[in-house]
């Protein structure tokens, strides 16, 4: 109960991230910067106090890799907030939950997996789903829409890079691997932020400094410190279950707190691209049982 509880709180957490992030007054980038900077301080200080070490020999063994997951961490990041600048959180988030999707498309070339008939449906369900939420977009001209959902499924194209470069790496703990990719994102952001943005990000206003802090300690720290030690004694097919508290929460803060609007054909995709997408991840044959039971 307690692996769920933590791992629910973590879900819960990611959820709000677009709510935050809407209360900084800067750049995607820069926001990303200083999520990944907080963020990896933070875990590195829990990481020191659990008095563990860093295996250099597998971090230097897995370096390629390890730079290419932060390259794709960060480009998640820089989208996702861009995503949350242009559009609805719920729509901001639908687009983003396409990633596995994405995962499903390339893992036959990527990672040798054979894509079953199951899958095969569930991404065409996905597919439609998507459809008749951009749909909606292209049906308000003078709306951002569009462009937010554009955002959003960039970010969901980092994230299943992320997801498929992180199956690369060997004998890296989670906690581990999340401080390293966190840091070397970090230290890749930087220079960029600096030469696109100036130096700007050092002179944030007071109002934004508070939900920085919330977004680099909260929303990226404690939520993968929690995000990982509920999923240690949780069952693959109750993390994908328990995942969907994420969106649920994110859609309901825009519905609720934001007063966003969602058409009914962008509910009906939503439900279209989340339930295929949770059925390919936990099996539809175990998910009847458990509803009989």
């Amino acid at each position: 109960m307690k692996s769920k509880i933590q791992f629910i709180l973590s879900m819960i957490i990611f959820g709000t991230i677009g709510l935050v992030v809407r209360y900084i007054d800067l750049s995607a980038s820069e926001r990303a910067l200083l999520s990944s900077f907080l963020g990896c301080l933070f875990l590195l200080l829990i990481f020191i106090l659990m008095k563990k070490k860093i295996v250099w020999t597998a971090v230097k063994s897995n370096a390629l890799f390890l730079i290419f997951s932060s390259i794709a961490l960060g480009g998640n990041w820089i989208f996702l907030y861009q995503s949350y600048d242009h559009t609805t959180l719920a729509n901001a988030t639908l687009g983003y939950y396409f990633a596995p999707v994405f995962v499903m498309i390339l893992s036959p070339l990527v990672l040798r997996e054979p894509l079953s008939m199951k899958k095969i449906v569930c991404i065409l369900v996905a597919i439609i789903g998507m459809v008749l939420i951009v749909g909606e977009g292209l049906s308000a001209p003078d709306s951002e829409d569009l462009l937010g959902l554009s955002f959003g499924l960039i970010a969901a194209a980092f994230y299943a890079a992320l997801l498929l470069l992180n199956k690369f790496i060997k004998e890296i703990g989670k906690l581990e691997l999340t401080i390293i990719q966190l840091g070397t994102t970090s230290l890749l952001l930087l220079p960029y932020v600096l030469l696109t943005e100036g130096f700007g990000i050092f002179a944030l206003s007071s109002s934004s400094i508070p939900f920085i802090f919330l977004l680099g300690i909260v929303n990226t720290g404690i939520g993968f410190l929690l995000f990982f030690s509920g999923m240690e004694n949780l069952k693959g097919q109750s993390i994908a279950m328990l995942s969907y508290v994420d969106p649920f929460v994110a859609i309901m803060i825009s519905a609720l707190i934001l007063q966003e609007q969602m058409t009914i054909v962008q509910i009906f995709g939503g439900v279209l691209l989340l339930g295929s997408t949770f059925i390919s991840e936990i099996g539809f044959s175990r998910f009847s049982k458990q509803v009989i039971k």
